[in-house]
């Protein structure tokens, strides 16, 4: 059974990988050590198929120590051990370089148990994972190895590795395959910068090519056909998730409902509806907020129209949320002044409540001042009187400053005419 098409053309070094030149560029400083023969600790972070197996196998292959691969979805503690009892033995002279892969599954005793051989440098860790290091892995970890991120590939990139597998793929099978007019573009376009996808596409399509005068061509058509769906990277747990999430409320919070709609759809896409009118709601409340304030109970009724429609339905009301949102003014006042009183409490400013405010109480026989005097603001013209409500140690403390927006200039006004200010 032949290896997958992605493996027959993984790189043999580092100039032969495509993409990451921030990394990888002449002169680069990660390039420059590696090409020095130092080696360090390093974590790869990034999405999946851009390249962070194949740099790490490169570096690996020629790094002159005795490597042993482990896989954190497979790898236990005993493969640990086992990698660790090679220290000091005539085998690991050069050293131990041990590449692990997926790091984030390993649990958090097993990332420990890594812990003093990288520190006494008996072992040189290079791992690699697709999830936020800063997150899924141990702090202590974290702090023996440099982070790298590898960037999701560009088209460009993509359209390169892709020319070097037709041509593969051609002397493989004896049969030239000939991409028509766009169709590369298409394909690398369609897999979101993952080569390995890209490859897995191109190569199921290949199978499928007819030859026809001694050769197969390949078709915008027949990369449609392979590509749907194919671009969509998105799992409820994954950086993805978090990143469309915040882009989501970024783009709404900045007025774009263009750019809503696509995070949007993009989350909807990946079927999360649930964490799509969660993010709406806070939305409405943040940053809308006291500017319209009808827009919290308007995608109330859309979140609650789209729970009970389900998708694909559910996409028609939280678009209509979406793009009223983005198209709304704008206000955080409520937003600040919630957060500051919060921070007043954190730093114990508070006190007791004005006896005015309180429940009725018991008046002690100490109390010179029985009764709790509290005036009834109905009672009094315009429905205001002037008394204090806030504590003793807070009398004078603002909160909430009105925005500028014309719902909240015209309660300003309201209450300034009324509070005669």
């Amino acid at each position: 059974m032949a290896a997958p098409l992605a493996d027959r053309l993984r790189p043999r070094t580092l100039a032969e990988v495509c993409g990451q030149q921030h990394l990888l560029a002449p002169g680069r400083v990660f390039r420059s050590a590696l090409e020095q023969g130092r080696v360090p600790n390093m974590i790869f972070y990034g999405p999946p198929g851009v390249g962070k197996t194949t740099v790490a196998r490169i570096i690996a292959e020629n790094s002159g120590m005795h490597l042993h691969k482990l896989n954190g979805t497979t790898a236990g503690t005993a493969d640990i051990k086992a990698v660790l009892g090679d220290v000091g033995t005539l085998a690991a002279q050069g050293g131990i370089l041990l590449y692990l892969d997926e790091i984030q599954y390993l649990n958090k005793k097993q990332q420990q148990s890594l812990l003093e051989c990288l520190e006494d440098g008996s072992v040189t860790l290079i791992a690699s994972t697709t999830e936020n290091p800063y997150f899924y892995i141990y702090n202590a970890l974290l702090s023996r190895c440099t982070v790298f991120e590898f960037k999701p590939l560009s088209p460009e990139d993509v359209q390169q590795g892709l020319r070097n597998a037709l041509h593969r793929l051609g002397e493989e099978d004896g049969v030239p395959i000939l991409p028509q007019e766009g169709a590369l573009e298409l394909l690398a376009s369609a897999c979101g910068g993952d080569m390995r996808k890209a490859l897995g596409c191109l190569e199921f399509a290949a199978a499928a090519l007819p030859e026809k005068d001694g050769v197969r061509t390949l078709t915008e058509q027949v990369v449609q056909q392979v590509t749907q769906r194919a671009a969509q990277r998105y799992d409820k747990s994954d950086d993805m998730h978090y990143d469309c999430i915040s882009a989501l409320q970024k783009s709404i919070r900045g007025s774009d409902p263009d750019a809503a709609v696509h995070y949007l759809a993009r989350i909807l896409e990946g079927g999360d509806m649930l964490s799509a009118c969660r993010r709406l709601l806070v939305i409405a409340a943040e940053d809308v907020g006291l500017a319209y304030p009808q827009a919290i109970p308007i995608v109330k009724a859309c979140v609650d129209s789209a729970l009970q429609l389900g998708l694909p339905e559910a996409r028609l009301p939280l678009a209509d949320a979406a793009i009223l949102l983005a198209t709304a003014p704008k206000s955080n006042s409520a937003h600040n002044a919630i957060l500051a009183a919060m921070e007043d409490l954190r730093k114990g400013r508070g006190g007791p409540v004005p006896r005015q405010l309180q429940n009725c109480h018991f008046d002690g026989e100490d109390n010179q001042n029985k009764g709790q005097h509290y005036l009834y603001p109905h009672d009094y013209p315009n429905h205001w009187v002037a008394q204090q409500y806030l504590p003793d140690a807070l009398v004078g403390t603002k909160y909430y400053e009105y925005g500028e927006n014309k719902t909240e200039q015209a309660a300003k006004a309201y209450w300034e005419k009324i509070k005669g200010r």
